[in-house]
């Protein structure tokens, strides 16, 4: 049986954080909510528990919880901050609120090498990263302190009950031994062995899927995104000519999409492509429409009607292919409810709920780089499984104010050579995501000699893990300067080029 790991979510910030690191290490493990009972989780049969931090005070009324009765069932468990406080809270130890509170980076002693710092020295310091109001006072019966910092005891463990807790985050960078520790619980502790990787995740998905589907036909709305390029692939895999790709080309797509996903997956691939020229509709349905939700409400409903009515076409097809990542299953199913709404996925959302089609999901299990390395070991070339997000609206929302088609032939030009020129700077892996917005200014400028009042466009770019928070990216300032000349000499209409050096928080990394 593969080894399972189960991390029960109290609302962290960093929870998807920490299944990532421990898949990074070839384990599988899959994030719950605190309320799966103590029989479901004996059910499950993980190799290891792992209770993530949370926001909330243990001791408080209303907080999530989790059975006393996982305490007893043999299982090795981590407690991480909150997670921690909860392990004492239910062992009977005393969690208060901190005289001084702990943010950022913090000095740990260790005081005991057993476990979880298996390779570290006795009384050693490292450097853990903190993030707590509240402290345990004193262990519970039968816990002894592995670490303490300056104002915590900052690690525990139960020899007999095979039960760590830390005080701090090991996921994340600031831990500078994090890794190790998280290495020390999976490997040392729990004994768990690494099968997952990108070949079983494949073989094991088109056996499901062939199991699944059978005979029938199956469709799939094609994007040319990292996302839906790779369930395509997949599912051809499993079905061969049983499926039927749908490329719905909505004139809001960057420069060339259309004919590069025809070159791909129509012709290179072979895959039976249905392409659907709808950018007339789209932009009728547009007409005038300045502010971003209203854009995001049309162009959503458009789409569905659109790929509903060309999905109709194929009326033996009983199956439709989507490209479900594994966060959003996370985030479905949060421990504190659905987080408070920005603004519309940028992901053209969904199509109506009495919709004829059963769902096949081949990456609802996977994290994005996950997906990125199941398309590799598919065979998809990097520049696809390398690509930038990019979203459903597509330029839509990089036009800001109302969308012409003069307006979009402006933008595609200078997006293009903004990416070429971060390609052949040798950057493009670098970033997460970069792109270019039309603004609705105008600016005075001179060409020729000659007074102009013309467009300006805003360069964006960033560094993420995952899209969460996001940092502005920091370019050679010639490289810029190259990028703004091109833009300026060969893209009619516009006169002025910026720069984003906004970071998210506060801002968004789009800017609709």
């Amino acid at each position: 049986m593969v080894s399972r790991v189960l991390i029960l979510d109290f609302g962290s910030q960093f929870t998807q954080l920490i299944a990532r690191r421990i898949r990074e290490e070839g384990v599988y493990c899959e994030v719950h909510p605190p309320t799966r009972s103590s029989g479901w989780v004996r059910a499950y049969e993980p190799a290891a528990i792992i209770l993530s931090g949370g926001p909330a005070s243990v001791y408080e009324r209303g907080v999530p919880r989790a059975s006393p009765e996982i305490l007893t069932m043999g299982v090795p468990i981590l407690g991480i901050c909150y997670g921690m406080q909860l392990v004492a809270d239910l062992a009977g130890g005393e969690v208060h609120g901190a005289d001084r509170r702990e943010y950022g980076r913090a000095e740990l002693r260790v005081r005991s090498t057993d476990g979880l710092f298996e390779g570290f020295s006795e009384d050693e310091t490292t450097q853990v990263w903190m993030s707590h109001g509240d402290s345990l006072r004193s262990p519970p019966p039968g816990f002894d302190v592995l670490g303490t910092t300056e104002n915590s005891i900052a690690a525990i463990w139960s020899e007999e009950r095979r039960i760590w807790g830390v005080q701090f985050h090991p996921e994340v960078a600031h831990t500078t031994r994090g890794g190790e520790m998280l290495r020390n619980f999976v490997f040392g502790v729990a004994g768990c062995d690494t099968s997952w990787n990108a070949a079983n995740i494949i073989d094991h998905q088109v056996s499901a899927i062939r199991d699944a589907v059978g005979a029938a036909e199956v469709i799939c709305g094609l994007s040319g995104g990292v996302d839906s390029s790779v369930a395509a692939v997949l599912v051809q895999q499993a079905v061969g000519d049983q499926l039927t790709c749908i490329f719905v080309d909505t004139g809001l797509l960057r420069k060339d999409e259309r004919r590069s996903v025809e070159a791909v997956f129509g012709e290179h691939m072979g895959m039976r492509l249905e392409v659907v020229d709808a950018a007339d509709l789209f932009l009728e349905r547009l007409a005038g429409v300045a502010e971003p939700e209203e854009k995001r409400v049309i162009i959503g409903h458009t789409f569905i009607d659109v790929f509903e009515e060309a999905a109709g076409r194929w009326g033996d097809a009983r199956f439709l292919v989507q490209g479900t990542l594994y966060p959003d299953v996370i985030e479905s199913v949060s421990v504190w409810g659905p987080s408070v709404k920005i603004k519309s996925h940028h992901n053209v959302g969904g199509l109506r709920p009495d919709h004829p089609f059963q769902l096949v999901e081949p990456l609802r299990e996977l994290f994005k780089d996950e997906v990125r390395q199941v398309g590799r070991e598919l065979g998809l070339s990097e520049e696809i499984v390398g690509r930038h997000p990019f979203p459903g609206p597509g330029l839509a929302i990089r036009i800001l104010g109302d969308v012409t088609r003069e307006k979009l032939d402006t933008l595609r030009e200078v997006d293009a050579i903004y990416l070429e020129g971060i390609r052949e700077g040798g950057l493009y892996d670098e970033i997460w995501q970069a792109f270019a917005v039309l603004l609705p200014v105008q600016s005075v400028g001179v060409m020729g000699d000659a007074r102009t009042y013309e467009n300006v466009v805003a360069l964006r770019a960033v560094t993420s893990l995952d899209g969460m928070t996001a940092d502005w990216f920091q370019f050679p300032h010639d490289m810029l300067g190259r990028i703004s000349n091109r833009i300026i000499n060969e893209v009619k209409g516009v006169n002025r080029v910026t720069y984003d050096v906004s970071s998210k928080p506060p801002a968004t990394i789009e800017w609709e």
